[in-house]
């Protein structure tokens, strides 16, 4: 499925910015009703946190399973990124996926610096500041996986965002504003919550674990973990006032499912696919629902028998709102996987099979 036409205004529940630590207090907003969106960025020159606070005195071990307990385990599989491009230079988070040297982020941290723009560093827990090769990224879901020449390197275990429940326990890692080793936690405000993030080809769409832990620039990339301190999201945004900076308890987070597929297709074969549906969408529409504008000729839709002027109000069980929804709820599936569609036609309400087609996403 293509991302809606962007020629008009178009909204989602709420419309983001993605979270990119580059060039401090460069702050651009965009007002959406009564808020307005910031993205915020500082450079590497700008990190004037760098390394975690000294320790404190010892007052005895943890109990298992608390915070502390889970931040001391966690803690050496998550790194910062450094970027050193023309265009984009600046810094973000990421996480030890294979112990031979995969690391996952978010591509806006990096999209500066691929196709050779620039350069990138992994700046590892203990220290150790490796160069990074951009293995591949999908835009579509704002995700990166890098290369360094490591091996042994401590991995975070995985958990199952499909198990994610609203009121879970979260915890943030990250490297805001370049203060590494930076731990927040909060709860899973929200599932499934809609969030689009750039514009045309640098688009996002995703499906998002809405979290309230505190979440700033320079985060981005970096684990969100669950109660027993395994990966359920990739922190990628947050929302903001228009005269704030920083986290404001609404901070988004990729489900680590679909991290986990896009990942793996990475490392085999240096690129990965979005799930299509075959059509665009008419942004203009201004009735509940995705009006579809056009059919992709032997595309899924067609083959399923969904027409021009459909209007898509539910999928998979989920209600649709508007288009952005549509694309949101699209990518919160597989390639291949059959999905159920409601849509009115001519006043008549039809539920059609889908089985959804796949694009290959840089």
């Amino acid at each position: 499925m293509q991302a809606p036409r962007r020629g008009l205004p178009t909204w989602a529940f709420v419309s983001l910015v993605a979270v990119a630590a580059v060039a401090l207090g460069a702050i651009m907003g965009v007002v959406g009703g009564s808020l307005g969106f910031l993205l915020s960025r500082t450079s590497p020159d700008d990190l004037t946190g760098r390394g975690s606070a000294p320790p404190t005195a010892s007052v005895g071990p943890r109990a298992p399973g608390s915070v502390a307990d889970i931040a001391e385990s966690a803690l050496p599989g998550v790194v910062s990124i450094a970027v050193d491009a023309a265009a984009q230079s600046g810094s973000g988070s990421g996480f030890v996926l294979r112990e031979d040297g995969y690391v996952v982020t978010n591509n806006h941290v990096v999209a500066g610096a691929a196709d050779g723009a620039g350069s990138v560093d992994v700046v590892l827990a203990d220290g150790r500041r490796l160069p990074a090769t951009i293995i591949g990224r999908n835009v579509s879901y704002d995700i990166a996986v890098l290369s360094v020449a490591a091996d042994g390197l401590p991995v975070l275990d995985v958990g199952d965002s499909d198990r994610v429940t609203v009121g879970d326990t979260v915890i943030a890692i990250g490297a805001p504003l370049g203060l590494d080793g930076t731990v927040t936690v909060g709860i899973v405000s929200a599932l499934d919550r809609p969030v689009t993030t750039g514009e045309d080809e640098d688009a996002s769409f995703i499906s998002a674990i809405q979290t309230d832990a505190a979440i700033n620039p320079g985060n981005s990339g970096g684990p969100l973990l669950d109660g027993a301190g395994r990966v359920i999201g990739v922190t990628s945004a947050i929302a903001a006032l228009a005269e704030e900076r920083g986290s404001i308890g609404l901070g988004f987070a990729i489900p680590v499912n679909a991290v986990q597929r896009i990942a793996r297709e990475i490392i085999e074969t240096g690129s990965s696919s979005t799930p299509i549906m075959g059509v665009t969408l008419d942004t203009r529409f201004e009735g509940r629902g995705a009006l579809i504008d056009t059919v992709t000729s032997g595309g899924p839709a067609e083959r399923a028998g969904l027409e021009p002027g459909d209007v898509v109000t539910t999928l998979q069980g989920r209600p649709v709102a508007n288009a952005d929804e549509l694309v949101v709820a699209i990518r919160d599936n597989s390639p291949g996987d059959i999905i159920t569609v409601v849509v009115e036609r001519g006043g008549v309400v039809r539920e059609l099979q889908v089985t959804l087609g796949s694009r290959p996403d840089e």
